[in-house]
């Protein structure tokens, strides 16, 4: 792991784990779970966000005061708004997409839940993800909590990932097999 890497995780580590402790103390883990999807699908959704956290162009006063905006906009509970607030005033804000992938595996460790990333080459449907859940949890053992994203060049199948497993039935996954060993043939 590279050291920027390696900074980055720790103090990510850090500042998750003194907000999911508060949000723990105070009893609002479902609050601190709300706070975490909608700060994640914040960060997808706007290049203006993900601008604010990682150019060194804007001033510390301009991102604190944006990320108080932002918490008060989205009704951010107690700890996250003020975790935002505290790595904001230390320039620590680019850190946010690793605080919260730590504050979603703390959030499930605490629930008894797997987090399974499923990419598909198309949207899957309620009854795909809810067929995709059983068959995982029948799996796995555990409560499991898709996460779903879409990639055309899979062409069809599905990439799912659940801890260090990756289960690979993409047509692009296939495709690259037979041309391996088309290689080995001739």
């Amino acid at each position: 792991m590279s050291e920027p890497a390696s900074i980055s995780s720790g103090i990510a580590q850090r500042y998750a784990t003194a907000i999911f402790e508060l949000s723990k103390e105070s009893k609002a883990l479902n609050a601190l779970e709300k706070d975490v999807d909608a700060l994640k699908d914040a960060l997808a959704d706007s290049a203006e966000l993900r601008d604010l956290i990682s150019s060194p162009v804007y001033s510390r006063d301009d991102v604190t005061r944006s990320v108080g905006a932002l918490a008060a906009k989205m009704g951010l509970s107690q700890a996250v708004a003020g975790g935002l607030g505290l790595m904001a005033a230390k320039r620590r804000i680019f850190a946010l997409p690793q605080v919260l992938d730590a504050l979603r595996a703390m959030i499930a460790d605490d629930k008894g839940e797997v987090t399974a990333s499923v990419a598909s080459a198309k949207a899957l449907s309620k009854a795909q993800q809810t067929e995709l859940t059983k068959v995982l949890k029948a799996r796995v053992g555990k409560e499991i909590k898709l996460e779903t994203s879409v990639d055309e060049t899979l062409i069809g199948g599905l990439v799912i990932k659940v801890g260090s497993q990756m289960i690979d039935t993409s047509i692009r996954a296939q495709l690259a097999a037979l041309k391996n060993s088309m290689k080995e043939v001739g």
